[in-house]
Parts: structure tokens; sequence; C-alpha cells
């Protein structure tokens, strides 16, 4: 579990992300939602420390993360992974070298240990013949795979994914969320995942929180999320047609 206590966070006398406190819920999929500046990857960031925060408290099962030694620091980012946007691989290295650099940064497991680790996470992903592959020789979806597999190769704590959908076909976007889902599930991982995609939501969306200029302005579940009276939620929501028939169907059959 992560739980962030009234965290804010500026730029230039710019408050981005302005006294959010929540709780992200271990082994479910965690989701934070907005339009685009709404502070979802400033958030993000504060979360895994790639960004110091200004104010407020960030615990990593009740672990005050401003209080950990350099040691404990150290040993909680090994606990942590990471899905990139844009995948982040190394073009120069195949598919297997990607997936295996964390163990080869943060381990000492021999080459053979190593593969054979990499292998592992190759098959949970469902990749297939792909292990000498540069990232220019697969598909985007095939891409996304990798990132995952990358960022669970350390069998990680928490997981936290930046728009893993983006620039991906809808069916294929769809595979990837469950596929996430079914990780978060199976290792029993605390999983945050910025989105804008209400497919996403309505696929895994098992906690919500939904951010408007920074402020955290509702929380709930995908359920919820239909059944909610807030015009800002409603206005994101039901911006898809998609989504509005959905709403007509449910009025409907009430």
């Amino acid at each position: 579990m992560i739980k962030i206590e009234n965290i804010s966070k500026s730029f230039d006398q710019i408050k981005v992300v302005d006294n959010i406190s929540t709780e992200f819920e271990k082994g479910k999929t965690n989701l934070i939602i907005g339009q685009s500046g709404s502070g979802k990857t400033v958030l993000m960031k504060c979360l895994v420390g790639l960004l110091n925060i200004d104010q407020g408290k960030i615990f990593f099962d009740d672990k005050p993360f401003d209080d950990l030694s350099f040691s404990n620091l150290s040993d909680l980012r090994k606990e942590i992974g990471m899905v990139f946007q844009g995948t982040a691989l190394f073009d120069s290295m195949s598919v297997l070298e990607n997936i295996i650099f964390p163990l080869r940064m943060f381990t000492n497991k021999s080459n053979d240990e190593m593969i054979y680790r990499g292998n592992e996470v190759i098959k949970r992903v469902y990749l297939k013949d792909a292990n000498n592959k540069l990232p220019s020789e697969i598909s985007g979806g095939m891409k996304k795979r990798v990132a995952i597999a990358r960022a669970i190769v350390l069998n990680p704590k928490y997981l936290f994914c930046d728009e893993p959908n983006s620039g991906l076909d809808p069916k294929t976007a769809i595979i990837i969320d469950n596929l996430i889902k079914e990780i978060t599930e199976e290792y029993n991982i605390t999983t945050v995942i910025n989105t804008h995609d209400m497919n996403s939501v309505m696929e895994i969306g098992e906690k919500i929180i939904f951010l408007v200029n920074g402020r955290k302005i509702w929380e709930g579940s995908k359920q919820e999320i239909f059944d909610t009276d807030n015009e800002s939620v409603n206005n994101f929501v039901y911006s898809s047609e998609l989504f509005k028939k959905v709403r007509d169907i449910q009025i409907k059959g009430k």
C-alpha cells in the first residue's frame, strides 16, 4: 500500500499538485485519471521520488519516504517497477538484454541466473520468439510487453505505469490493461496507473482518483463513477459518444 497525506508540488509558484491525500491499495489497480495538464504525471513522479514534494508525506507500507536512510531508500527503489509512456527501451539492446538490465544494475546474479529470470518474465507477458530482436523490429504492443517484463523482473512490490496504452490500437490496449491487472493480482503488487483512457477505467479501474488542475476532486471505483453527480467527473467520463450510450443504457435499465 502507498499512502499520501496532503502532498503538494509547485513550479514557478504554480501548484501542479495541490494538497492531495489518498491511498493506493495493495493487489489492486489504482488509476489516476484526468485531462492533460491535470497533474497526473507530476504526481506519479513525486510518488517514485523523481521529484521532491514541497509539503506533505508519502508512505510505502507505513514507512515514511522522506525519513528513509540512504541504504533503505536504495532498497525501496529496487522494489519499484516503472513502465514509461514511451517504453524507454534501449534501442541498441535486444529484448532480453532490455529486460535483464535491472538485474545487471541491482543484483549480483550470474549471467545464467539473469537469463533464466529474463525468460521467466518473457513467458509471463506472453512474448514469443522476440528474445534476440531489437526494439525497432517489434510492434508497439510488443514493446509495451517488454517494458512490463522489465518492470517486474526484480519482483517489485510497487508498479507504476505512465499512460501504458499510449499509441496503441483499442484491441491491443485492452490486452495490455488486462496483462497489468493479471500481474497486479498474481504478485499482489500495489499498482498505480496514469491514464486519460476511459476504456482502461472501465476495464481495470478498481480504485480511481480524478484530478483537475492538480487537485483531487473525486475518488471511487469503476462501478461508482457512473453514479456520481460530480459535474467535472461526468464531463470527463461522457466526453465520448461511447460512454454517453453506456449511460443511456444504464438509465433505461433502471
